[in-house]
């Protein structure tokens, strides 16, 4: 902790492969350093790198998960965050980076009050679809992109699963509306008020979600009548076609013996038809994951 706190001579730091954690305000306000490794780093703590206003290089590693308060607060130099295993970033993390212009998050769970607040050049944020991304304040409100003037841009990353689901859906037009839902957030934020922003992402999110949601329960709902449908035409063309042979082998048979003999050879016509096959291999198949 504070180990090399007001350091102005430290201009670049590489940590070794086994430093897992970055301590509390370990780097705070130094304000000449530039560049920063951390190939092994899991955790970066409480305000570890704050106020090192010259950092402009930084490369984090694929083990780096939580990010914690304040850490890089106010370093005015950084231009682009690529985290690609960062699952956690703390309150106030990344505020007032004026030239911060491009976050990449593809695996971040939760973002924390006002992250991001006030990084004036902040043009593109990509970040996975997840409903509750973000922390609300104690008002329930959404700030963490506040005051980010020119933010218009928002990439969904990690939605393989959502277009391989709309490839598969029955209807077109669904995929096509899920599609255009997605694209609607980058013609919205231009005319969002920076104060607003954060909650026209969440809102957003939420709808996608909802949207995908929605049309794969209509898909599965579809299928499933489709399938009785099915199999209904099935049974019907069976015991037409062996209809005329159902009599010849039921003439003569006593009542009660007919009855019985006809239940089973419907029973036998349902399995022969081919219902239960597709019922059971192919129909699964076509449902999608709710």
């Amino acid at each position: 902790m504070d180990a090399l706190m007001d350091c102005e001579q430290l201009v670049s730091v590489e940590t070794h492969d086994e430093m897992e954690k970055i301590e509390e305000q370990a780097f705070y306000d130094c304000r000449s350093l530039r560049g920063i490794k951390l190939p092994g780093v899991v955790e970066v703590r409480l305000g570890a790198f704050y106020n090192c206003r010259a950092m402009s290089d930084v490369e984090f590693s694929d083990k780096l998960e939580t990010i914690d308060n304040y850490a890089f607060h106010g370093c005015h130099s950084l231009r682009k965050i690529k985290m690609p295993s960062v699952r956690t970033i703390g309150e106030w993390t990344f505020a007032d980076c004026k030239q911060l212009t491009d976050v990449e998050l593809p695996a971040v769970e939760t973002i924390g009050e006002c992250a991001f607040y006030g990084c004036d050049n902040l043009q593109r944020i990509a970040i996975p679809l997840k409903d509750n991304l973000f922390s609300p304040n104690h008002y329930q409100e959404y700030n963490q992109f506040k005051k980010c003037d020119n933010l218009t841009t928002v990439d969904l990353v990690g939605v393989e699963g959502i277009h391989s689901t709309i490839s598969s859906l029955l209807m077109g037009a669904w995929g096509d509306e899920i599609l255009q839902e997605i694209d609607r957030i980058n013609q919205d934020l231009p005319n969002t008020h920076v104060w607003e922003q954060t909650n026209v992402i969440s809102l957003w999110i939420r709808s996608v979600i909802n949207r995908v949601e929605h049309y794969k329960a209509e898909h599965n709902r579809l299928l499933k009548e489709d399938m009785t449908q099915l199999e209904l035409a099935l049974w019907k063309a069976k015991l037409d076609e062996d209809k005329e042979s159902m009599r010849d082998t039921l003439n003569g048979k006593a009542a009660k013996k007919v009855k019985i003999d006809v239940e089973s050879m419907r029973e036998e016509r349902r399995i022969t038809s081919g219902a239960d096959i597709i019922i059971k291999n192919v129909i699964p198949f076509l449902q999608l994951a709710k």
